[in-house]
Order: C-alpha cells, then structure tokens, then sequence
C-alpha cells in the first residue's frame, strides 16, 4: 500500500530533488529489475530492509543505467553535454530511493551506520521523520568518514577535514601550484574567495601570510573552513565570513575592505548546477569568476596581487571560446605578472573509457598572478 507523504514526514530542501508526492515501502525482496521499473514509472519506494541489501540494490541500479558503448557524439561540447544528462537523470531516478529516519536521525534499518551527528550538522533542527535519499545518505557517510580522517595537502603541515557538500581539496595540482606563488606570501594578508575549506588560506598563512579572511556564499564551507583553522592551529590568524564574492563584511577584519593578495579557486565549468553539490564545479556563464576579476582591482591594497587558480578544461570542451579568459583580465583592467601551470593528476585524466578522455587528458590548470592594471 502506499504511504501518503504528509506533514509528518519532512524532506529537507539540502536532498537536491524534488519531494516525493507518494512513498511506496519495499524491503530485501525487491530485486534491481523491479526496482528499476518502478522507478522509471515514476514511484518512490521507501526502503525498509536490511542497509547493506539496500546498498547492493542501489549499486545493481546504477550499473543498469550505465549507457552501453558509451555515450555517442560528434564533438567534445556534445559529449560533455550527453555525458552531464545521462548523469542528471540517473541522479533523478536514483534519488527515488529513499530512508526514513526516526525523529532523532537515526537510520531504522538493520546494519545502517550512525549518521545523527553528521546528519544533524547538515539539517539542523528537524521535527519529526525525516525522508532522505539513500544515495544522499551514502555520501553523508562517505564524507563523515573524510571527517574523520582528514585529507593530507601537498605543502600543509596537518590535514584537511573537509564536511559533505563543501568540495573536497583532493586535487593535489591547485596546492601545488599555489606553492609556486609562496613568495608573494610573506607578512601579507589574504582574501581567499569562496574558501570551501579553507585550504588555499591554509598553505599561505604556513608559508609566511600574517592573516588571512576567507568568504563564502554556503554557511556550511563557512563552518568548515573555521574547524579546519582550529585544528591546524590558525584560529588567531584565520577568520570565515558568509558572503558572495566581497559582499561579507570585509572592513571589520581587512583595512579599508583590502587584502595584499586575493585568492579564488572558482568553479570552472560554464555551465548552470544541476544539484548544490554541483557548485563547486559548475558556474553559470562564469558568474562567479567575473565577478571575482571585476571586483579584484577596488580590493586590492597597493601593490596587491591576485591569485586565480582555473582549468582550461571549458576551453578543451568548446564551452568557451580560446581567449576568453585573457579578454576578461584586459576588461577587468588587469595585468599578468606570471603564469605558472600543472597537468592534471585526478584519474579520470588516465581513463581512456571516459568519453571525455582526451579533453580532460589534455586539460592544463594555471595560477595566474594579476595585479591592477
């Protein structure tokens, strides 16, 4: 019988898709193929089973979505295009498959880990049962255990602890290259744009920085950013402000709203996000990177630099046109001082079964140093 989704039930905003109209409950005896038929009908089954047959279903379904030969096309842009649909709705179908929780965030099913404290970190207060994605709540697990854990840094004396949805610092070519611009650093303050972490002011405030202000549009990346700065011991020269671009409070902590060097790691692919999650890799029409550059002279102190770190992955896919970025410091009265540049080292650049293979095989991430023009 299925299950009204009435008041008692809440489904947080953060899950990213739409709330369920209708909840129908399922246990260990539903195999994949059934599974996947009624969800492609449109329910939303409402697992009751043991956590580890609901995991191995929700893995059987993904691999049943998997296009066959790959994804058709007669261009990099189309590829990507195809690629991003086919993985938008296998995220809508896959989504249907959802927990119910107990009003105090804990998973009812046999074998499921203890999620309440990330969980509570993430909804904050809730009344009631809350219904979730099962495939949310694996990577509420997955990034507890990075919590947990931490991630080393290349050139950061102590680890990362990034939270779920603040983008994980595990791409080793953006610290690098930003060791190669440790010598603007020394008793210099910081502005760090859309700090997630907080990682980028980290790695400068250990290598001579006297301060640094990070800001960014997500509370959760703000909170974030300040436990990291506790645990590595940088409380007193590191502060995490909610803002977008340089709308935060700025002048209560940077004389004058300005910082020696400014700092950005912006999303680099052109495009809308399909999910929060998606953010931190998707920008639409490069929003956030022209407003970085357009407000970066007004917030530079003299003699300031800027410091943008960005792929060129979106040029590789024909998503922007070569020259685009150049033109956009020349509007933005800025100049070049240098430019230094890593290949790409996350595996998908080694994957020759990705159908962006030799986009991403070929892509080249750059620290530009800028200053006013």
């Amino acid at each position: 019988m299925a299950l009204p989704v009435n008041e008692s039930f809440h489904w947080p905003e953060v899950a990213g898709v739409p709330r369920p109209s209708r909840l129908h409950p399922v246990d260990d005896r539903l195999n994949a193929n059934a599974a996947l038929a009624r969800l492609r009908r449109g329910e939303s089954l409402l697992y009751t089973g043991d956590w580890r047959n609901a995991r191995q279903l929700l893995a059987a379904l993904g691999r049943r979505l998997k296009p066959k030969g790959g994804v058709p096309a007669r261009s990099a842009k189309e590829a990507f295009r195809a690629e991003r649909q086919q993985r938008s709705r296998e995220h809508a179908l896959l989504s249907r498959l959802v927990i119910g929780l107990t009003p105090s965030l804990q998973i009812p099913l046999p074998n499921a880990p203890d999620l309440r404290e990330p969980l509570r970190e993430l909804l904050g207060p809730t009344e009631g049962r809350v219904v979730l994605p099962l495939r949310m709540l694996l990577g509420v697990q997955g990034a507890a255990g990075w919590t947990r854990s931490g991630v080393e840094v290349p050139g950061l004396k102590g680890r990362i602890h990034p939270r779920y949805g603040v983008y994980l610092p595990t791409r080793a070519d953006y610290p690098e290259l930003l060791l190669q611009a440790t010598d603007l650093a020394a008793g210099k303050t910081v502005l760090d744009i859309g700090t997630g972490t907080g990682v980028l002011s980290f790695v400068l405030l250990q290598h001579g920085a006297t301060r640094a202000v990070g800001v960014d549009l997500d509370p959760r990346a703000v909170a974030c950013a300040t436990d990291n700065a506790e645990r590595l011991g940088l409380s007193a020269q590191f502060v995490a402000l909610e803002g977008a671009l340089y709308e935060a409070p700025l002048e209560a902590h940077l004389e004058g709203g300005r910082a020696e060097l400014v700092v950005c790691n912006p999303p680099w692919m052109p495009e809308a996000p399909k999910t929060r999650l998606d953010r931190a890799v998707y920008d639409e029409d490069g929003a956030m990177l022209r407003g970085f550059l357009g407000g970066l002279s007004s917030h530079l102190a003299p003699a300031g630099r800027g410091l943008l770190l960005l792929s060129d992955l979106a040029v590789r896919l024909g998503l922007r046109e070569p020259g685009w970025l150049e033109s956009q410091f020349a509007e933005a009265g800025l100049v070049v001082e240098r430019v230094h540049e890593r290949a790409p080292s996350h595996p998908k650049a080694r994957d020759p079964g990705d159908p962006l293979h030799e986009a991403r095989a070929g892509e080249v991430t750059r620290l530009y140093v800028l200053r006013a023009g």
